[in-house]
């Protein structure tokens, strides 16, 4: 079933998204996944969406259903919403508390230490803060799922209430022992505080598809005979399938399309990772987004709206967000029990303290540090922090990582599998000799093999079509089959043709009625960094092996010429499934190909690898794809990111149990202000995600 979304605003910190995720889930919601860093929320539910959205609400945050037809421009909007409205909020509580702070350092007769002018100022800022924690405070408790605002609220409350009773009511005689608005007003304030540099930092984790997203043209010009400039330019929305469209010269180009007229040189950078601009010609493919560097050129578009490359790069790159690693499971649950443990350690700190004789100021103030210095938040921001800015990453290197556990999976590999042609090979084969036997019409033999491979999405069928297009014609085809990992056939005039692969290596076989009438000698280049990316993968305790459906002379000299020791050549797909079967039994087997008869072996993998340009079937069964078809230096890249972001996450996840081990027993003891607690606590958030935003700096390789 197709997952759901919701948009989501006001959410603080993670605590908040795992609060939502339990009300959905006690709705009847399953796969459910929300994402307090972009405001989204996916699932499945099988009943009214409109009751998620009320539970939700209810909650105290906005829900709105998100477009399903969504193109992703106002990614960078939606953040700076949220930012915005803390930034607001905590200007005023700023305003407020600083004439507070300031009592601490002037004498006791100072209108500063005024209770009723302490009260004025300190009401305002409680108020937002009951606004801003408390709806979120009360919502979790309803669901029996207390989070952080609880403990900020809770901390809040008894300050500012402990000073309204003892200045006013109890002690009005000596106010003065009893004022801890300021208390109260900064720990409003410096959380706050710790949410708008939360909130700042985390636009940058996201960025990945911010960026993206600029890449997308807004307007394109459409060839026109009919206007004076030859072209009119349009809103992008309006661009349809089958037009024609004008890119100068250092222009974006809008949308995907068939280059027909003129030629390019169009930087590529964002989809591969490769910075040298690639020449485009007449029949050759153009992304929208990329740059025109050099050259004047027109395409016919082919792809738009949510089907270009660039919306599905970003759609892949937010849905990957959503998919929770397994790690991260391990936070979620410490995250879940952690704010009741607190709250029982912040009430016994206030009963031992007391009934110890330090008085009823001493305790409360413990309390409330103890409250306030916790900080589950760092707890849950550990690791989709770290694997968005992995993602994000691994995007601009042109890797598409579909799902957020893939990337910790990618640091398990010890072993990894190749398929030959188009993988380990570059897949430009060319033809060498031709050879017709009997009496039969060359140019017959042309147009049918030109025919019959049209109809392949294997690498070798595209690169002989791409040898003969200029020399043979199409031809009207019947029953055309494709036997995975033996060849294809097609009727023609009463005739059954196919084609096979022949006894030698590089050697294609083209049938007719059974009889041997032409072969094709072709010749596949090894790709110029194969060496390189088999040594290094060897030098990381991964084995390299070669499986490939390929005779067995072929696949030996291309293992030997690169340095892999183990190959399995002439495989059907049900061997090559077979195969990685055995393989994943010992050890983490990740496989990388791109045909038709590598699909069913990608999907059983533990990772499963393909290419950009690989068969649409082999790019569903993958879970990485790799956009760069002429170079295997992004599977080094992958997996080395995939070890980096695991460490990440597990620094992070250290820091976050430390802190709290460390800062709680300190605050319990008297030896820290619930101020500086506050001040503590929101480095803590700034640390986690100062530290996966690191990873951006790394060298992958």
């Amino acid at each position: 079933m197709e997952k759901q979304r919701l948009d989501i605003s006001g959410m603080d910190c993670t605590n908040c998204a795992l609060t939502i995720k339990k009300v959905m889930e006690k709705q009847g919601a399953t796969d459910v996944s929300v994402n307090f860093t972009t405001g989204e929320a996916a699932f499945v539910f099988e009943n009214d969406i409109q009751k998620i959205v009320s539970s939700v609400s209810d909650l105290g945050y906005g829900v709105k259903i998100a477009e399903k037809e969504k193109i992703h421009h106002d990614q960078e909007h939606v953040d700076e919403k949220g930012f915005f409205r803390i930034q607001n909020i905590l200007i005023i509580c700023a305003i407020f508390t600083f004439p507070l702070l300031l009592h601490m350092f002037v004498n006791e007769d100072s209108i500063l230490n005024n209770p009723v002018l302490q009260l004025i100022l300190s009401t305002p800022v409680y108020i937002i803060g009951c606004f801003h924690f408390g709806k979120s405070a009360w919502g979790s408790i309803k669901v029996m799922m207390p989070n952080m605002d609880v403990l900020i609220f809770i901390g809040a409350t008894a300050a500012y209430f402990y000073s309204i009773a003892g200045a006013f009511f109890l002690h009005p005689d000596h106010a003065h022992h009893y004022l801890y608005f300021e208390t109260a007003a900064s720990i409003i304030t410096l959380v706050l505080t710790g949410n708008w540099i939360e909130h700042l930092s985390v636009q940058r984790t996201t960025s990945a598809i911010g960026e993206l997203s600029k890449l997308q043209k807004t307007k394109a010009k459409l060839y026109s005979r009919f206007s004076e400039a030859g072209y009119l330019e349009v809103d992008i929305k309006d661009v349809q399938i089958n037009d024609t469209v004008m890119v100068s010269e250092g222009e974006q180009i809008p949308v995907d399309g068939i280059v027909s007229e003129g030629e390019c040189y169009v930087d590529e950078a964002m989809i591969s990772g490769e910075s040298v601009p690639v020449l485009k010609k007449k029949g050759d493919q153009v992304i929208g987004g990329t740059l025109c560097r050099e050259g004047n050129f027109r395409f016919v578009v082919n792809r738009v709206g949510k089907d270009t490359t660039l919306q599905q790069i970003i759609s892949l790159v937010k849905s990957a967000q959503e998919n929770q690693p397994h790690i991260q499971k391990i936070g979620d649950k410490v995250s879940a029990i952690f704010v009741p443990v607190v709250l029982g350690i912040s009430l016994l700190t206030f009963l031992i303290t007391y009934f110890l004789g330090y008085g009823s100021e001493v305790a409360v103030m413990n309390s409330i540090a103890v409250l306030v210095i916790s900080c589950p938040c760092a707890m849950g921001l550990a690791t989709p922090t770290a694997v968005m800015v992995g993602i994000g990453v691994a995007a601009k290197q042109g890797i598409l990582i579909k799902g957020g556990n893939t990337i910790e999976m990618l640091s398990k590999i010890k072993c990894i599998v190749f398929d030959k042609t188009g993988t380990l090979t570059t897949g430009e084969f060319k033809i060498e000799n031709l050879a017709v036997f009997g009496s039969n019409d060359e140019i017959l033999v042309k147009n049918i093999l030109y025919s019959i491979e049209s109809q392949s999405t294997h690498p070798i069928a595209k690169s002989i079509c791409k040898e003969l297009k200029n020399g043979a014609s199409f031809l009207s085809l019947q029953n055309v089959k494709e036997i995975r990992g033996v060849g294809i056939s097609a009727t023609y005039n009463n005739k059954e043709y196919k084609i096979e692969a022949g006894s030698k290596a590089g050697e294609i076989v083209l049938f007719e009625d059974s009889e041997k009438i032409a072969s094709l000698s072709i010749k596949d280049d090894i790709k110029n960094d194969a060496i390189e990316t088999i040594t290094w993968l060897k030098k990381q305790g991964i084995t390299p092996i070669l499986l490939s459906g390929d005779k067995k002379e072929s696949c030996d000299s291309v293992a030997q010429k690169i340095g892999i020791e183990t190959v399995y050549s002439e495989q059907k797909p049900e061997d090559k499934l077979r195969i990685i079967e055995q393989l994943n039994a010992k050890s983490k087997t990740a496989m990388v190909g791109d045909g038709i008869n590598d699909a069913p072996a990608l999907a059983k993998a533990f990772i499963g690898i393909s290419l950009g340009g690989a068969s649409d079937v082999a790019k569903k069964s993958a879970q990485v794809i790799l956009l760069n078809n002429s170079s295997l230096k992004q599977v080094q890249q992958a997996i080395a990111l995939g070890k980096i972001t695991l460490r990440t996450i597990k620094q992070n996840l250290f820091w976050a149990l430390f802190y709290n081990v460390i800062a709680i027993p300190i605050a319990a003891v008297g030896l820290l202000m619930p101020m500086f607690a506050a001040i503590a606590m929101a480095f803590s958030d700034v640390f986690v995600i100062g530290n996966s935003l690191r990873i951006k700096t790394k060298t992958l390789i």
